[in-house]
């Protein structure tokens, strides 16, 4: 069976591929619509890159300034596993003309290093530390894609989405916090077509495991954490054990974990399930499969978890409580479980994206507030660009583009005359209103 994560099979043309794949593109271009050869994992990636609005001409934008980034990178938990990087990927990358590349969750270059002519090639299309390479703002590539889809992938030269980046080919590899399974960002190698083979893929993913065994040697071993910010379907690691949910089992995790004194079968059905009538054995039915994932974890009379489990939620309230924006946004992924239509994530999923907005526009920091608007979920959000504007200092350029937003957006809402605060129809409109991920 062919891996669908390579980027080529065993005896391909690569220049034919280019080609094919090239006129592909082009076509999707045109018409979204995707043919063969191209690879399901890339057709999905140049779905979500033009539902984003990708620019599929241009360069990445490049976010943090060297003050911030040395800060930032100085507090991030890969810098503890650079050494690893260093030690597997760096001769490679120097003696190849290749370059390392390591980005945080949100696909901020923090890394980059490597052969010196290659940098310079690269500096082209702002592949430097501070750019942003999710897919979102720079369409579909290696790091980008393995961060949107978790998992490690290749990308071959006209594979990716933006035109500027099709004469590269790379491969990357997410990595997780092992104690949390709370995705921490991805490892990359980027080149020319000679990457495009299952050894610069086995190589990165083997160095991922590797940063992940050294991150664990310092984290304990024990407890039970549960993911469910920015993701459809959330991730348990029990002692360093990870599953995934599926969507009904993510509700049911996140709602008891919300209630560790335990819930009845009503109680349980009513904020799963809403007023809808629906068969006690249903949910019965669910707690059962559930089980026999998690065993011991789950008891009855009441429905509860047998041990007490952290999550990202509860990470982010922490934050918030303790008036800490900053730290609460770098935490905040997105919102819980996105396309939960569940009464009980709803309430949380709202109430959470409320603090947060609530706590940004307190702070009044252009910079988070800047953070936010830039998310799917804060791109509509009026108050937010109001905000921006009235953070930023009064002749500064960079208000301009906010201002035209926060026009536009005011003229979207139906909202004319002054300034002044947006109706609360509309803020609720534009609260962090949950998407796919």
């Amino acid at each position: 069976m062919v891996n669908p994560w390579l980027a080529m099979e065993a005896g391909a043309d690569p220049v034919e591929r280019t080609r094919t794949v090239r006129r592909a593109h082009a076509a999707f271009l045109a018409d979204p619509t995707v043919a063969p050869p191209v690879r399901q994992v890339v057709a999905d990636s140049w779905r979500r890159s033009a539902d984003a609005r990708a620019a599929y001409d241009g360069a990445a934008p490049i976010e943090l300034d060297e003050s911030a980034l040395r800060t930032y990178r100085e507090g991030h938990p890969l810098a503890r596993a650079m050494p690893v990087f260093r030690e597997l990927l760096g001769s490679f990358a120097q003696d190849g003309a290749h370059l390392l590349a390591v980005c945080d969750p949100q696909g901020r270059l923090l890394w980059v290093e490597g052969h010196r002519g290659v940098r310079r090639n690269a500096e082209r299309m702002n592949f430097v530390v501070g750019a942003r390479w999710d897919e979102r703002h720079a369409g579909t590539n290696a790091p980008g894609t393995a961060l949107a889809a978790d998992h490690a992938v290749q990308i071959f030269a006209a594979e990716h989405y933006n035109r500027q980046v099709q004469r590269w080919t790379c491969a990357a590899a997410p990595l997780h916090d092992p104690r949390t399974g709370r995705l921490l960002g991805a490892v990359d190698i980027t080149g020319g077509d000679h990457l495009a083979s299952p050894h610069s893929l086995a190589l990165v993913q083997a160095t991922a495991r590797a940063a992940e065994a050294h991150l664990a040697s310092g984290a304990p071993e024990s407890g039970v954490f549960l993911t469910a910010l920015g993701r459809d379907e959330a991730l348990l690691v029990v002692d360093g054990e990870r599953l995934r949910l599926g969507r009904r089992h993510s509700e049911i995790l996140v709602l008891l974990a919300r209630h560790p004194e335990g819930l009845t079968g009503d109680q349980l059905s009513l904020l799963l399930y809403g007023e809808r009538e629906m068969r006690p054995v249903t949910l019965r039915a669910e707690l059962s499969r559930l089980r026999q994932l998690v065993g011991a974890l789950l008891h009855s009379r009441p429905y509860r978890l047998s041990r007490p489990v952290e999550t990202d939620l509860g990470t982010v309230e922490e934050q918030l409580a303790a008036v800490d924006p900053r730290s609460a946004l770098g935490a905040y992924p997105g919102p819980l479980l996105p396309l939960s239509e569940a009464p009980g994530v709803r309430r949380l999923r709202d109430a959470l994206a409320d603090r947060m907005r609530c706590a940004l526009l307190a702070a009044g920091d252009p910079e988070l507030l800047r953070e936010w608007s830039r998310t799917p979920w804060g791109e509509d959000d009026l108050e937010i660009f109001e905000a921006l504007v009235g953070a930023l200092p009064e002749r500064s350029p960079a208000r301009a583009a906010p201002r035209a937003t926060a026009d536009r957006l005011r003229a979207a809402y139906g909202l004319t005359g002054g300034k002044g605060p947006a109706p609360a129809a509309v803020r609720v409109a534009t609260s962090a209103q949950p998407r796919p991920l």
